[in-house]
């Protein structure tokens, strides 16, 4: 055989190596990004988070849970509560009587604004309404009402609605729709319901941030999906922090 045959032959049988695992290495690839393509996407939970802006430690739960927001795939909804209507006919201590009524205010406000805005508004009007109160320190909860509609461009007349009795029936709406169905009341504030189940909590002194919120929330979120688990409770100790 000629030389030149030879190296005939070797380039023919070199590229027929060369084409066969080119078409190996990309069957192999195309397979790699079918399996990633139909790899079925994690589940996302729904978390309502239930609110009275007067609460503090609803305001910590709730900068928390915003955080988790960042690193866990949820549906995150804000609902309003009433602790005026938690605390009817309770015996309250003078200091706490008068928080409680006047809470009913900002409360009104807020489903009177998700009335006609929708349940959207509710997100930025508590934080609004909950820096002031929690970490400005505001008592007159009227200025808070009208700064907060001021900041987000909300209409001014809705702060009638915090001395308007009229809208009471829709805040007992929103706040029912927060109960245990299965005890039809509440444990307190902050309640959270995860995925259609309602818990009291998680109450804390200050706010986890980043990737910390996210491991208290995957350990709330397997305790919370436990059928017979209701309670795990500490003595409460040490001051507020909102930072």
């Amino acid at each position: 055989m000629s030389i030149e045959r030879i190296e005939s032959t070797q380039t023919a049988e070199s590229t027929e190596t060369a084409e066969l695992t080119e078409s190996t290495e990309t069957a192999a690839a195309t397979e790699s990004t079918e399996r990633t393509t139909h790899t079925p996407a994690a589940a996302t939970t729904v978390v309502d988070f239930f609110f009275d802006p007067a609460c503090p430690f609803a305001w910590i739960s709730s900068r928390w849970i915003l955080e988790v927001e960042r690193e866990r795939e949820i549906e995150l909804r804000f609902k309003v509560m009433s602790l005026y209507l938690h605390n009817e006919g309770n015996e309250l201590p003078d200091w706490y009587r008068e928080l409680v009524d006047k809470s009913i205010g900002p409360v009104r406000v807020a489903v009177a604004a998700a009335e006609q805005h929708g349940d959207g508004v509710l997100r930025d009007l508590y934080t609004a309404f909950g820096a002031r109160i929690h970490e400005q320190g505001a008592k007159d909860f009227d200025d808070v009402v009208a700064q907060s509609l001021a900041e987000l461009g909300l209409p001014a007349s809705l702060a009638e609605a915090a001395h308007d009795t009229a809208y009471d029936p829709a805040v007992r709406t929103s706040h029912d729709a927060g109960k245990d169905p299965a005890a039809g009341s509440y444990v307190g504030t902050p309640t959270i319901h995860v995925d259609g189940s309602v818990w009291f909590g998680p109450v804390l002194n200050s706010i986890p941030r980043g990737e910390e919120a996210a491991r208290l929330f995957d350990s709330f979120r397997t305790l919370a999906s436990h059928s017979d688990f209701f309670e795990l409770k500490r003595t409460r100790t040490g001051s507020l922090s909102f930072d």
